[in-house]
């Protein structure tokens, strides 16, 4: 079994395991005194979404970025939420009809192979590409899918740069029951996502928040 393969297994184990606690849960951030919330608001602002817009939420998780999104493109705007782990959209299912949505779809399908729709305007993932192998793959296909001027955010968590490996493994601790933590350090994934963004999209940005230990990147689709 491959690296990618064992990852794979690995999530959705664990997310199997917390998909019907994961909204309490995940309100407890693995870095300490880190908004959690308020940096979800700030990333689904970043997407600069207006009345009926098309969004992918990638690795949607039980769909806690919905009722920010829906806010944003009201009822003519389409949401699709795709998730991995089964549990996690039986969760992120249970939401949407509480809410009345009907312009929210649900997938079940690995980012890496999720084929994205044509023309889509925004592209949102959070908390949830640094544990995909080939996250700068994804970027690369979302990219390709987006209108002009659509826009790929993401939001998770890092490493900080430049500490001794001993305090960046304690400073990582907390995130050890969500993901393989000893392959996710040596992969360094948000460099690969980094570098993805600023290859694929226009004024790509970059913000690491929370010294160093999270970051925010944004960026655009050119025109074709």
């Amino acid at each position: 079994m491959s690296q990618s393969d064992r990852t794979r297994e690995h999530v959705v184990e664990t997310y199997r395991k917390r998909a019907r606690r994961y909204d309490l849960t995940s309100r407890f951030s693995p870095v300490p005194g880190y908004p959690e919330r308020a940096q979800r608001v700030r990333a689904v602002r970043a997407l600069g979404l207006r009345p009926g817009a098309s969004v992918v939420d990638i690795a949607c998780g039980t769909g806690r970025n919905f009722p920010l999104i829906e806010t944003l493109i009201g009822h003519t705007g389409r949401i699709v939420g795709v998730d991995l782990t089964d549990a996690m959209l039986v969760q992120a299912r249970k939401r949407v009809d509480a809410h009345g949505w009907s312009n929210v779809s649900l997938v079940q399908a690995d980012a890496a192979e999720y084929r994205f729709p044509a023309e889509v305007d925004a592209i949102l993932c959070t908390y949830a590409l640094t544990q995909v192998p080939e996250c700068a793959q994804v970027i690369a296909h979302g990219a390709a899918a987006l209108s002009a001027g659509g826009r790929w955010v993401v939001l998770d968590v890092k490493a900080p740069a430049g500490l001794p490996t001993w305090l960046e493994r304690l400073g990582t601790a907390g995130l050890r029951r969500f993901a393989a933590i000893d392959e996710w350090m040596i992969r360094r994934p948000w460099d690969a996502i980094r570098t993805a963004m600023r290859d694929e999209l226009a004024d790509a940005s970059w913000v690491e928040l929370c010294f160093g230990t999270a970051f925010l990147a944004a960026g655009s689709r050119g025109p074709r």
